[in-house]
Protein backbone atom coordinates (compact mmCIF):
# COMPACT_ATOMS: atom_id res chain seq x y z
CA UNK A 1 0.00 0.00 0.00
CA UNK A 2 3.02 2.30 0.99
CA UNK A 3 4.47 1.58 -2.39
CA UNK A 4 1.23 2.45 -4.33
CA UNK A 5 0.70 5.73 -2.53
CA UNK A 6 4.40 6.41 -2.92
CA UNK A 7 3.89 6.02 -6.87
CA UNK A 8 0.60 8.31 -7.04
CA UNK A 9 2.74 10.62 -5.33
CA UNK A 10 5.23 10.68 -7.89
CA UNK A 11 3.41 10.45 -10.99
CA UNK A 12 1.88 13.99 -9.79
CA UNK A 13 5.28 15.62 -9.01
CA UNK A 14 6.69 14.35 -12.50
CA UNK A 15 6.30 16.97 -15.75
CA UNK A 16 2.56 16.33 -16.89
CA UNK A 17 2.65 15.29 -21.06
CA UNK A 18 -0.34 15.29 -22.88
CA UNK A 19 -0.53 13.23 -26.00
CA UNK A 20 0.38 15.66 -29.27
CA UNK A 21 2.51 17.58 -26.89
CA UNK A 22 5.88 19.29 -28.86
CA UNK A 23 9.05 17.12 -27.48
CA UNK A 24 11.35 19.80 -28.09
CA UNK A 25 14.11 20.47 -26.01
CA UNK A 26 14.84 24.26 -25.99
CA UNK A 27 15.80 26.02 -23.25
CA UNK A 28 13.32 28.84 -22.75
CA UNK A 29 15.28 32.30 -20.92
CA UNK A 30 12.70 31.63 -17.87
CA UNK A 31 10.68 29.07 -16.15
CA UNK A 32 8.09 27.95 -17.77
CA UNK A 33 4.46 26.46 -15.76
CA UNK A 34 1.49 25.02 -17.70
CA UNK A 35 -2.42 25.82 -17.48
CA UNK A 36 -4.84 22.61 -17.52
CA UNK A 37 -7.29 23.40 -20.31
CA UNK A 38 -10.27 20.80 -21.68
CA UNK A 39 -11.14 21.73 -25.16
CA UNK A 40 -13.60 19.64 -27.12
CA UNK A 41 -13.62 16.89 -24.19
CA UNK A 42 -9.56 16.69 -24.65
CA UNK A 43 -6.86 17.28 -22.08
CA UNK A 44 -4.70 20.51 -23.12
CA UNK A 45 -1.54 22.28 -21.49
CA UNK A 46 -1.29 25.88 -22.31
CA UNK A 47 2.62 26.54 -21.57
CA UNK A 48 3.73 30.24 -20.03
CA UNK A 49 6.55 32.12 -19.01
CA UNK A 50 4.84 34.42 -15.86
CA UNK A 51 8.12 37.04 -15.57
CA UNK A 52 7.82 39.94 -12.18
CA UNK A 53 10.00 42.91 -12.27
CA UNK A 54 12.09 43.49 -9.30
CA UNK A 55 10.33 46.89 -8.94
CA UNK A 56 6.74 46.81 -10.39
CA UNK A 57 4.97 49.70 -11.86
CA UNK A 58 1.42 48.03 -12.19
CA UNK A 59 1.09 46.99 -15.35
CA UNK A 60 1.46 43.65 -17.82
CA UNK A 61 2.25 43.31 -21.00
CA UNK A 62 0.81 40.29 -22.83
CA UNK A 63 2.74 39.20 -25.77
CA UNK A 64 1.67 36.84 -28.02
CA UNK A 65 3.70 35.27 -30.98
CA UNK A 66 3.28 34.60 -34.61
CA UNK A 67 2.90 31.47 -36.51
CA UNK A 68 6.43 30.25 -37.41
CA UNK A 69 7.69 30.94 -33.50
CA UNK A 70 6.57 30.70 -29.72
CA UNK A 71 6.97 32.18 -26.11
CA UNK A 72 10.93 31.87 -26.56
CA UNK A 73 12.06 34.57 -29.06
CA UNK A 74 10.32 37.09 -26.88
CA UNK A 75 13.64 37.10 -24.12
CA UNK A 76 14.85 40.00 -24.86
CA UNK A 77 11.85 41.92 -25.21
CA UNK A 78 10.67 40.28 -21.32
CA UNK A 79 13.80 41.57 -20.25
CA UNK A 80 13.68 45.10 -21.40
CA UNK A 81 10.21 45.35 -20.08
CA UNK A 82 11.23 43.64 -16.96
CA UNK A 83 13.24 46.40 -16.64
CA UNK A 84 11.08 48.97 -16.58
CA UNK A 85 9.24 47.45 -13.71
CA UNK A 86 6.26 45.85 -15.99
CA UNK A 87 5.02 42.05 -15.88
CA UNK A 88 5.43 39.97 -18.74
CA UNK A 89 2.90 37.31 -19.52
CA UNK A 90 4.49 35.01 -22.89
CA UNK A 91 1.86 32.10 -23.49
CA UNK A 92 2.40 29.68 -26.19
CA UNK A 93 -0.59 28.94 -27.98
CA UNK A 94 -2.03 25.76 -27.58
CA UNK A 95 -0.66 24.13 -30.85
CA UNK A 96 2.63 25.43 -30.59
CA UNK A 97 6.18 25.14 -28.66
CA UNK A 98 5.86 23.94 -24.89
CA UNK A 99 1.66 23.81 -25.48
CA UNK A 100 0.32 20.53 -26.27
CA UNK A 101 -0.59 20.31 -30.14
CA UNK A 102 -4.47 18.53 -29.82
CA UNK A 103 -6.37 17.39 -32.58
CA UNK A 104 -8.88 19.74 -32.40
CA UNK A 105 -10.77 22.96 -34.71
CA UNK A 106 -8.40 26.07 -33.99
CA UNK A 107 -10.08 29.43 -34.11
CA UNK A 108 -8.58 32.86 -32.95
CA UNK A 109 -11.99 33.26 -30.75
CA UNK A 110 -10.90 29.89 -28.76
CA UNK A 111 -7.11 31.07 -28.64
CA UNK A 112 -8.07 34.30 -27.20
CA UNK A 113 -10.92 32.43 -24.72
CA UNK A 114 -7.73 30.75 -23.49
CA UNK A 115 -5.27 33.06 -23.16
CA UNK A 116 -8.48 35.16 -21.13
CA UNK A 117 -8.84 32.35 -19.05
CA UNK A 118 -4.42 32.29 -18.33
CA UNK A 119 -4.98 35.92 -17.12
CA UNK A 120 -8.02 35.14 -14.94
CA UNK A 121 -6.40 32.57 -13.00
CA UNK A 122 -3.13 34.73 -12.89
CA UNK A 123 -5.60 37.57 -11.14
CA UNK A 124 -4.58 39.94 -14.26
CA UNK A 125 -7.51 42.00 -15.17
CA UNK A 126 -5.90 44.44 -17.20
CA UNK A 127 -3.39 43.99 -19.88
CA UNK A 128 -1.09 45.59 -22.71
CA UNK A 129 -0.79 43.41 -25.54
CA UNK A 130 2.35 43.72 -28.12
CA UNK A 131 1.60 41.26 -30.53
CA UNK A 132 3.70 40.00 -33.47
CA UNK A 133 2.84 38.88 -37.21
CA UNK A 134 -0.37 36.25 -36.18
CA UNK A 135 -0.48 37.45 -32.87
CA UNK A 136 -1.59 40.37 -34.40
CA UNK A 137 -4.55 38.76 -35.34
CA UNK A 138 -5.01 37.12 -32.21
CA UNK A 139 -4.41 39.98 -30.38
CA UNK A 140 -6.52 41.75 -32.54
CA UNK A 141 -9.68 38.82 -31.82
CA UNK A 142 -8.54 38.83 -28.11
CA UNK A 143 -9.30 42.86 -28.11
CA UNK A 144 -12.16 42.56 -29.85
CA UNK A 145 -13.51 40.26 -27.64
CA UNK A 146 -12.35 41.44 -24.54
CA UNK A 147 -11.99 45.19 -24.92
CA UNK A 148 -12.57 45.50 -21.16
CA UNK A 149 -9.16 44.07 -20.94
CA UNK A 150 -6.85 45.63 -22.90
CA UNK A 151 -5.42 48.76 -22.22
CA UNK A 152 -3.57 49.44 -25.08
CA UNK A 153 -3.03 47.09 -28.33
CA UNK A 154 0.35 47.00 -29.95
CA UNK A 155 0.91 45.52 -33.53
CA UNK A 156 4.16 44.72 -34.21
CA UNK A 157 4.36 43.62 -38.11
CA UNK A 158 0.73 42.08 -38.03
CA UNK A 159 -0.35 39.22 -40.68
CA UNK A 160 -3.61 39.52 -41.55
CA UNK A 161 -3.71 43.36 -43.13
CA UNK A 162 -4.83 41.96 -46.39
CA UNK A 163 -7.33 38.93 -46.77
CA UNK A 164 -5.37 36.23 -47.98
CA UNK A 165 -8.16 33.75 -49.52
CA UNK A 166 -9.16 36.34 -51.66
CA UNK A 167 -5.94 36.22 -53.95
CA UNK A 168 -3.85 32.82 -52.41
CA UNK A 169 -4.68 29.94 -54.32
CA UNK A 170 -7.05 27.27 -52.38
CA UNK A 171 -5.24 24.42 -51.16
CA UNK A 172 -6.54 21.47 -49.03
CA UNK A 173 -5.80 20.75 -45.56
CA UNK A 174 -3.98 17.60 -46.48
CA UNK A 175 -2.41 19.43 -48.99
CA UNK A 176 -0.90 21.83 -46.31
CA UNK A 177 -0.01 18.53 -44.33
CA UNK A 178 2.14 17.14 -46.70
CA UNK A 179 4.14 19.61 -46.95
CA UNK A 180 4.29 20.23 -43.02
CA UNK A 181 5.18 16.90 -43.11
CA UNK A 182 7.78 17.01 -45.86
CA UNK A 183 9.73 20.33 -43.27
CA UNK A 184 13.48 20.02 -42.77
CA UNK A 185 15.66 22.25 -40.95
CA UNK A 186 16.61 23.81 -44.46
CA UNK A 187 12.94 25.21 -45.41
CA UNK A 188 12.87 25.97 -42.28
CA UNK A 189 15.89 28.01 -42.09
CA UNK A 190 14.81 29.25 -46.47
CA UNK A 191 11.73 30.96 -44.87
CA UNK A 192 13.01 32.54 -42.11
CA UNK A 193 15.66 34.59 -44.15
CA UNK A 194 12.77 36.37 -45.94
CA UNK A 195 12.05 37.79 -43.07
CA UNK A 196 14.66 40.36 -43.05
CA UNK A 197 16.27 42.28 -45.60
CA UNK A 198 19.97 41.25 -44.91
CA UNK A 199 20.46 37.72 -43.38
CA UNK A 200 22.51 37.54 -40.13
CA UNK A 201 24.10 34.68 -38.38
CA UNK A 202 22.44 35.18 -35.13
CA UNK A 203 18.89 35.57 -36.55
CA UNK A 204 19.33 31.79 -37.25
CA UNK A 205 18.79 30.72 -33.75
CA UNK A 206 15.12 31.17 -34.36
CA UNK A 207 15.22 29.11 -37.37
CA UNK A 208 16.78 26.39 -35.30
CA UNK A 209 14.15 26.58 -32.20
CA UNK A 210 11.21 26.16 -35.07
CA UNK A 211 13.08 23.10 -36.27
CA UNK A 212 13.23 21.47 -33.10
CA UNK A 213 10.04 20.45 -33.32
CA UNK A 214 11.21 17.76 -36.01
CA UNK A 215 12.88 15.81 -33.56
CA UNK A 216 9.68 15.54 -31.84
CA UNK A 217 8.15 11.97 -31.14
CA UNK A 218 4.92 13.44 -31.88
CA UNK A 219 6.11 15.72 -35.19
CA UNK A 220 3.40 14.43 -36.97
CA UNK A 221 0.78 15.92 -34.61
CA UNK A 222 2.53 19.10 -34.66
CA UNK A 223 2.61 19.24 -38.38
CA UNK A 224 -1.23 18.76 -38.24
CA UNK A 225 -1.60 21.80 -36.05
CA UNK A 226 1.02 23.15 -37.97
CA UNK A 227 -1.90 22.37 -41.31
CA UNK A 228 -4.77 23.55 -39.54
CA UNK A 229 -4.09 26.52 -38.26
CA UNK A 230 -2.64 27.88 -41.52
CA UNK A 231 -6.62 26.96 -42.59
CA UNK A 232 -7.54 29.40 -39.22
CA UNK A 233 -5.53 32.19 -40.73
CA UNK A 234 -6.83 31.86 -44.28
CA UNK A 235 -10.50 30.86 -42.89
CA UNK A 236 -10.50 33.67 -40.41
CA UNK A 237 -9.45 37.63 -41.78
CA UNK A 238 -9.57 40.12 -38.84
CA UNK A 239 -9.11 42.98 -41.55
CA UNK A 240 -12.71 43.29 -42.10
CA UNK A 241 -12.83 44.00 -38.25
CA UNK A 242 -10.05 46.88 -37.70
CA UNK A 243 -12.94 49.84 -37.44
CA UNK A 244 -13.96 48.11 -34.68
CA UNK A 245 -11.45 48.03 -32.27
CA UNK A 246 -12.17 50.03 -28.66
CA UNK A 247 -8.73 50.16 -27.47
CA UNK A 248 -5.87 52.57 -28.44
CA UNK A 249 -3.64 50.91 -30.79
CA UNK A 250 -0.37 51.06 -32.40
CA UNK A 251 1.41 49.86 -35.59
CA UNK A 252 5.06 49.51 -35.53
CA UNK A 253 5.72 48.60 -39.11
CA UNK A 254 8.61 47.36 -40.28
CA UNK A 255 9.03 49.33 -44.49
CA UNK A 256 10.99 46.13 -45.55
CA UNK A 257 8.71 43.34 -44.61
CA UNK A 258 6.63 41.66 -47.96
CA UNK A 259 5.24 38.51 -45.46
CA UNK A 260 1.71 37.06 -47.46
CA UNK A 261 1.03 33.99 -45.86
CA UNK A 262 1.00 31.21 -49.00
CA UNK A 263 3.08 33.80 -51.29
CA UNK A 264 4.84 30.78 -52.87
CA UNK A 265 1.52 29.60 -54.18
CA UNK A 266 1.34 33.09 -56.07
CA UNK A 267 2.53 33.34 -59.61
CA UNK A 268 5.91 36.41 -59.19
CA UNK A 269 3.67 38.50 -61.11
CA UNK A 270 1.07 38.53 -58.15
CA UNK A 271 3.56 38.52 -55.19
CA UNK A 272 4.57 41.97 -55.89
CA UNK A 273 0.84 43.18 -55.58
CA UNK A 274 0.57 41.92 -52.48
CA UNK A 275 2.37 42.33 -48.92
CA UNK A 276 2.87 45.90 -49.73
CA UNK A 277 3.46 46.40 -45.24
CA UNK A 278 4.30 50.33 -46.18
CA UNK A 279 0.49 50.25 -47.73
CA UNK A 280 -1.06 48.18 -45.72
CA UNK A 281 0.10 50.02 -42.34
CA UNK A 282 -1.30 53.25 -43.90
CA UNK A 283 -4.48 51.98 -44.84
CA UNK A 284 -4.84 49.81 -41.97
CA UNK A 285 -3.91 52.49 -39.42
CA UNK A 286 -6.70 55.04 -41.43
CA UNK A 287 -9.47 52.31 -40.38
CA UNK A 288 -8.42 51.89 -36.77
CA UNK A 289 -9.70 54.50 -34.29
CA UNK A 290 -7.28 56.04 -32.14
CA UNK A 291 -4.29 54.51 -34.01
CA UNK A 292 -0.97 55.19 -34.05
CA UNK A 293 1.52 54.37 -36.96
CA UNK A 294 5.21 53.70 -36.06
CA UNK A 295 7.20 53.18 -39.66
CA UNK A 296 10.47 51.58 -38.89
CA UNK A 297 12.90 51.97 -42.32
CA UNK A 298 15.13 49.35 -43.79
CA UNK A 299 13.58 46.93 -41.37
CA UNK A 300 11.60 43.53 -42.32
CA UNK A 301 8.90 41.15 -40.75
CA UNK A 302 10.81 41.00 -37.16
CA UNK A 303 11.80 44.82 -35.80
CA UNK A 304 12.19 43.03 -31.88
CA UNK A 305 15.11 40.57 -33.68
CA UNK A 306 16.53 42.91 -36.59
CA UNK A 307 16.78 46.11 -34.75
CA UNK A 308 15.93 45.71 -31.12
CA UNK A 309 17.31 49.04 -30.45
CA UNK A 310 15.14 50.98 -32.46
CA UNK A 311 11.99 48.81 -31.59
CA UNK A 312 12.74 49.09 -27.98
CA UNK A 313 13.23 53.31 -28.66
CA UNK A 314 9.74 52.96 -30.46
CA UNK A 315 8.35 50.74 -27.51
CA UNK A 316 8.99 53.24 -25.01
CA UNK A 317 7.81 56.35 -26.37
CA UNK A 318 4.38 53.93 -26.77
CA UNK A 319 4.19 52.68 -23.48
Amino acid sequence: MRTLLFLLLLSCLLPFRTHAQAGNEVTYPFPVRYLALTIENKPARMAYMDVRPERPNGRTVLLLHGKNFNGYYWKAVIRWLTDRGFRAVVPDQVGWGKSSHPDIHYSFHRLAFNTRKLLDTLGIPKVTVLAHSMGGMLGTRFSLLYPETVEQLILENPIGLEDYKTFVPYQTIEQQYGKEKAATYESYLQYQKTYYPVWKPEYEDLARVQAADLKSPDFEAVAWSNAVTYQMIYEQPVVYEFDRLVPPTVLIIGQEDRTVVGKGLLPKAEQARHGNYPELGRQTAKRIKSARLIELEGVGHIPHIQTPDRFFKALEGVL
